[in-house]
């Protein structure tokens, strides 16, 4: 067989091939079986020694015609794939304006933040500001300032998460108080949002991880009157106008003197029911006046200024204000649970 026949066979094998190939990586492969660096026309062309020096022009014209035709072949044969392949990508993509549109399902706020914006909004009104403070503190910030010692029950590994003798995971939000006094910028009135860590177990009304709201006020001729007066108007703000307040002496190590505070229930506005155990009344935070050491160790001179404070925990705010019975139900992110809030 002489080269003119060899290459005619070969283009119509390669024009079959072509024909045959059902998607672009089928005729992908033809073209490298015939036009790739180890395809049948590159190895007719490393022939060409073997040609008489005279016929390698005319062999060589042959050669670039058969590489031609066989290009042409493929990109007639591409096309015609691809416009195929386009057409039934928009049978398949056609969009029916009539259907209704697709829902977004976005998440929806959760009953810890809906508690927290309305505590915030209450005291922002009453002129405080909101600070925050690292989650990760030092224990003479946790602890020392705060008035309470080395030998102090808090401070035991079984009730505070330490990552070594000096420093821990907070266990309240108190020490932004402290780094806020030791400032000096007075007077003071601010509230510290954020989550603590304590060493309990998990259970209805437990976590190791939970939020509390602290608040501060220190000025000069601040007396137990005006923390009453700030709690009862904060508990009508967020309970309803016609919730009483109770001020049940307590002990804290950085307030003296110091008090629990109850709420009237408002579910059955204290002629007692289930929800308040038939007590008519429901504790929902601490509170006292600001010891005077706490203001010493945080540059604050006690004989010119005094204060309080109060903390109250924004889980069982929540529970409270929304009738929840359980606390873990406020963590395990149940879009179901979620809604209803």
């Amino acid at each position: 067989m002489d080269m003119k026949e060899k290459l005619q066979e070969l283009a119509e094998t390669a024009k079959a091939r072509i024909e045959e190939s059902e998607g672009l990586d089928k005729l992908n492969d033809v073209r490298v079986a015939y036009l790739g660096k180890k395809g049948e026309l590159t190895a007719i062309l490393k022939s060409m020694k073997e040609v008489a020096p005279e016929e390698r022009p005319k062999v060589g014209q042959l050669v670039n015609e058969t590489r031609a035709r066989i290009e042409a072949l493929l990109e007639e044969s591409r096309k015609k794939l691809e416009e195929t392949i386009r057409e039934e990508k928009l049978k398949a993509e056609v969009i029916d304006v009539t259907l209704p549109a697709k829902k977004s399902l976005i998440g929806h706020r959760h009953p810890n933040t809906i508690a927290l914006e309305e505590v915030e909004r209450i005291f922002i009104g009453m002129g405080y500001e909101v600070v925050e403070g690292p989650e990760v503190e030092y224990a003479d910030y946790n602890f020392t300032k705060l008035n309470i010692p080395e030998d102090h029950p808090a401070r035991d590994e079984q009730d505070t998460f330490f990552i070594n003798d000096s420093i821990l995971l907070r266990s309240q939000t108190s020490p932004v108080q402290a780094r806020t006094m030791e400032k000096g910028k007075l007077p003071i009135r601010m509230i510290a949002p954020g989550r603590v860590f304590r060493s309990d177990e998990v259970d209805a009304t437990h976590s190791p991880s939970f939020h509390q709201i602290e608040g501060l006020v220190i000025d000069k001729n601040i007396t137990f009157a005006d923390l009453k007066g700030t709690l009862e108007e904060f508990a009508k703000e967020l309970f309803g106008p016609e919730t009483k307040t109770k001020f049940r002496p307590h002990h804290f190590p950085f307030t003296e003197p110091s008090a629990e505070v109850d709420v009237s229930c408002f579910k059955c506005g204290g002629a007692g029911c289930r929800f308040c155990k038939g007590s008519g009344w429901i504790e929902i935070l601490g509170c006292g006046t600001v010891h005077p050491n706490v203001l010493r160790m945080c540059g604050i001179d006690p004989e010119e200024y005094t204060g309080f404070a109060f903390g109250v925990g924004l889980e069982r705010i929540a529970l409270l204000k929304y009738e929840i019975d359980d606390m873990r139900l406020l963590y395990e992110n149940d879009i179901r649970f979620l809604k209803q809030f």
